[in-house]
């Protein structure tokens, strides 16, 4: 089942014991699974129509009279003194579409809906700030959440009950008992929606550490040495099943690998990188990755694919590739932004968000995942004599066997392997699999496509700019550079307001919704990551105006921290804080590195105290869970080495600024300028005719050098 349990949400036994105690005296819910049928006519039309979400359009035909998260609905609430049912979902989601069919699509469940209550459909990517507030309810009733999400709650907003996925008969059964004790003893709700709000205002509480933390003894290898008993040293990832991947662990590990010359450490991150690349859960044909794996093994993915994944997966398989130059790991990345290219982006150089789990099968029916698969039956003739090959290579066997007579295409074995295995060189086995991929990907897309989330946001759009630009640090395809540059105009054209505030959503030409803490941090480490690679300075003056802004609408002066939303949104039940890693990086995570690195630009004494404080506040919890706070590890290592500031100036700036992004530096900054500059860290730096490279620590500098060659050795000691 489709439901991502929320590891790091950490709530005190007590009040989980509390709430738990209350909600199983209202209600108990099961679950179970169907599959995704879609409806032909249209009998019924809902205010969902006028939405631009794929999301919440996709239930606009529902028979349930859904209305969207806002102003109007909010306030038909409370006027008409309702409970609400929100579900929050989004498009990808296939389980979203079995609840869909099995409940919302139905016209017994939409009476008891339309009757008794107010309801109200969230895509959750549209609006996590909506989602976070419920998903945090759900995670202190039930101890887990994911989606789709359900949540009952009073007429002023306030959950009082809540699950995930729902069968039909247990739906009605639950939200019928809900409004009976409602109807009943609305106090009983009342005093449990007090206790419950408590609760989520407790979750993501963060207190102003003011201890002095001595951050360069910090002891990481503690943290590591515990934090590797959950390492899978077999199929790579962590022990446990489903598989999330999880990039900004690895991309710290890596960097923690590569700094202590530990191999054992670097034999796990790419281990891990190995399997997932070898796994159902990358497409072997169209390339790009599943969002998890329903198994330890990395074989049968959920096959929704998720623009945030991609982009991260792109920005980690890029890094790797500079440590250990694996082949594999440019393929990846390689076959990623090929289909990033061709299935998530714009005329715009906008990036969509997603493709369906589900497509349509022989029968016509939306199945999870019918576009990637293959029989027997149809390979055989495709591949003609190759068939054998192609069978070994990718699996079509019992390994590879997924429901009935369908197979997921899986590696296990080296190229180097395989064509030892049947006597031909590596070199022809490249063509044979350069052919397949060619001919299956013709075959594949005459079927039915998985549906597509083509809005845009800011956020995923900011971590798939910097995935471009590290794909073209590694490999200095022209290419990825102008993808990059063409996604951060768009971004700035687009979705920057005149008032310096971000757009959160586009969709149609359209700009919409206040943005969130997420989408700043996002924009702004793209940002500085494109001025590394362009030495264009209007992007890191960007990057500087956007973290400007947050600190304006924002930062909370007494927590040193900075609020998911801006103090210009309107108020939800609460105002939290995002400072737990996940799946992404959270957003004070993500804003206190790059603060950090604009520090170091713009010799910013504010920024540098942030982010230490913030750094501070994150510890105490970073010791107990360490793989929830990997970015800001990440952070971390900057204060317990050397971190570098390379200056470039001159007419060849450019030029030894390509060579040097081609290695892998996590602990520098990269600047330069062609021309005189009057920036911080140009001052007194600019000859005229000469291009000089210049290694500094704090703006303490060693001598400057010409060649890149001279440069490196100096970043090492």
């Amino acid at each position: 089942m489709n439901i991502q349990k929320r590891i790091f949400v950490f709530i005190p036994f007590y009040m989980r014991h509390i709430i738990f105690t209350i909600l199983i005296s209202i209600i108990v819910y099961s679950c179970n699974s169907s599959k995704k049928e879609t409806l032909e006519t249209f009998t019924h039309t809902n205010e969902l129509i006028d939405e631009t979400s794929p999301y919440l359009l996709q239930h606009a035909h529902n028979p349930v009279n859904w209305k969207a998260w806002n102003e109007n609905t909010l306030r038909e609430a409370k006027t008409s003194k309702k409970l609400m049912i929100i579900s929050i979902g989004y498009a990808a989601c296939h389980w979203c579409h079995v609840m869909e069919h099995e409940s919302f699509e139905d016209s017994t469940v939409a009476a008891v809906m339309n009757q008794k209550f107010i309801s109200v459909k969230v895509d959750r990517e549209e609006r996590p700030d909506v989602d976070q507030i419920y998903i945090n309810a759900v995670q202190l009733m039930t101890g887990s959440a994911g989606w789709p999400l359900n949540v009952i709650t009073l007429p002023d907003g306030r959950p009082v009950w809540g699950g995930t996925y729902f069968s039909k008969v247990d739906w009605i059964e639950a939200i019928s008992k809900i409004e009976a004790l409602y109807e009943k003893e609305p106090e009983t709700l009342r005093e449990y929606a007090t206790k419950l709000e408590e609760g989520i205002k407790g979750m993501d509480l963060i207190h102003l550490n003011t201890e002095d933390v001595d951050l360069a003894g910090f002891p990481t290898d503690i943290l590591l040495k515990d934090w590797s008993k959950s390492f899978d040293t077999v199929f790579g990832g962590y022990n446990r099943a489903p598989k999330f991947m999880m990039p900004n662990n690895y991309a710290y590990l890596l960097r923690q690998a590569v700094k202590k010359n530990d191999s054992t450490l670097l034999d796990q991150v790419t281990l891990t990188l190995d399997k997932m690349a070898y796994g159902g859960i990358y497409d072997q044909i169209g390339g790009g990755f599943s969002r998890y794996s329903t198994d330890i093994k990395w074989l049968v993915p959920h096959f929704e694919k998720m623009l945030y994944d991609n982009a991260q997966l792109v920005s980690l398989y890029s890094n790797a590739y500079k440590v250990t130059k694996n082949p594999l790991y440019k393929e990846v990345v390689t076959e990623t932004l090929a289909f990033i290219a061709s299935d998530l982006t714009n005329e715009e150089g906008a990036f969509y968000s997603s493709l369906d789990a589900d497509s349509k099968n022989r029968e016509g029916e939306l199945e999870e995942g019918a576009f990637y698969v293959f029989t027997k039956e149809e390979l055989q003739p495709l591949l003609s004599e190759d068939y054998k090959l192609f069978e070994a290579y990718y699996n079509v066997n019992d390994y590879g066997k997924w429901e009935g007579e369908h197979y997921v295409l899986i590696r296990d074995k080296t190229d180097v392997a395989i064509a030892e295995a049947f006597s031909i060189t590596t070199e022809a086995l490249q063509k044979k699999k350069k052919s397949w991929k060619s001919t299956l990907l013709k075959y594949r897309n005459k079927r039915d496509k998985p549906r597509l989330d083509d809005k845009t946001l800011t956020s995923w759009n900011g971590l798939m700019l910097k995935g471009y630009v590290d794909a073209y640090k590694t490999f200095q395809k022209e290419e990825y550079l102008q993808a990059a540059l063409k996604n951060a105009h768009f971004i700035a054209n687009k979705q920057i307001q005149e008032n310096g505030a971000l757009f959160h959503n586009y969709k149609d030409g359209k700009s919409t919704i206040n943005g969130y803490l997420e989408d700043y941090a996002a924009v702004i480490d793209a940002y500085i990551a494109l001025h590394e690679v362009t030495l264009d300075s209007q992007w890191i003056v960007k990057a500087k105006q956007l973290a400007d802004y947050t600190f304006t609408h924002f930062f909370d002066a007494e927590k040193h921290m900075f609020y998911f939303t801006s103090n210009e949104d309107a108020a939800l039940v609460s105002r939290n804080f995002e400072y737990r890693d996940n799946v992404i990086p959270s957003s004070n995570s993500m804003l206190a590195n790059s603060l950090f690195v604009l520090s170091h630009h713009y010799d910013e004494k504010n920024y540098a105290k942030t982010a230490v404080q913030m750094l501070k506040n994150v510890l105490p919890e970073m010791e107990q869970y360490p793989s929830g706070f990997s970015h800001w590890l990440n952070l971390l290592s900057n204060y317990q080495s050397k971190y570098y500031e390379v200056v470039i100036t001159g007419e060849n700036a450019l030029e030894k600024a390509h060579k040097l992004n081609t290695h892998y530096l996590p602990n520098t900054l990269l600047t330069g300028t062609l021309t005189e500059n009057s920036g911080t860290l140009f001052e007194g730096r600019y000859i005229e005719n000469e291009t000089f490279i210049y290694i500094c620590v704090n703006n303490a500098c060693k001598l400057p050098v010409k060649e890149t060659e001279d440069a490196l050795p100096l970043l090492n000691n």
